[in-house]
């Protein structure tokens, strides 16, 4: 299934801007047997994890993470970015490998007792991961782990996402 799903993933070069590899997930989306298999692959990956809810980030943890939500039988949240959500919200800012940013969640989206899957669809240096991860945390809620499509492990985002239990479908060793 990996190789299948590797095969569907375009190198973009210098996108968004010079020195980055974009990874291209739109033709796996468009292919109804990939994605069906991103999906459950990915549910394979977290079900051990007893998520009651996954929080996913703008934009991109928007595409797999609804489907995802509904494999596991669970609640989706959106992680936006500031001033899209309506009621009040927390906040946390992070770096990216060519900028910063920040995510909002509704500060009453989830919280104590709740165990939250973290997802993304690419795991690089875990500037993302982390900033939802702290989300987690300061609406009270219990990060269960982070499940991410692609892992780019050069890049040691996993470790930063440590102690909190990390895992990809697809791992690329190099860039």
């Amino acid at each position: 299934m990996s190789a299948d799903l590797r095969a569907l993933i375009r190198d973009i070069p210098d996108f968004p801007s010079p020195g980055i590899l974009f990874k291209d997930i739109t033709p796996l989306l468009a292919d109804a047997a990939a994605l069906d298999a991103a999906v459950h692959g990915l549910a394979e990956l977290a079900r051990p994890l007893s998520p009651d809810v996954v929080v996913g980030a703008e934009a991109r943890g928007f595409l797999l993470g609804p489907a995802l939500a509904r494999e596991l039988g669970c609640g989706f949240v959106l992680a936006r970015k500031p001033g899209k959500l309506p009621q009040e919200t927390v906040r946390a800012e992070y770096e990216l490998e060519y900028g910063r940013d920040a995510l909002e969640l509704h500060a009453d989206a989830v919280g104590p007792g709740h165990r939250v899957l973290v997802h993304d669809d690419l795991l690089a240096t875990g500037g993302t991961g982390r900033a939802l991860c702290e989300l987690v945390g300061t609406a009270g809620a219990h990060v269960a782990g982070c499940v991410f499509l692609i892992e780019l492990a050069f890049l040691g985002g996993a470790e930063r996402l440590a102690p909190h239990p990390t895992a990809a479908l697809l791992r690329y060793d190099a860039g």
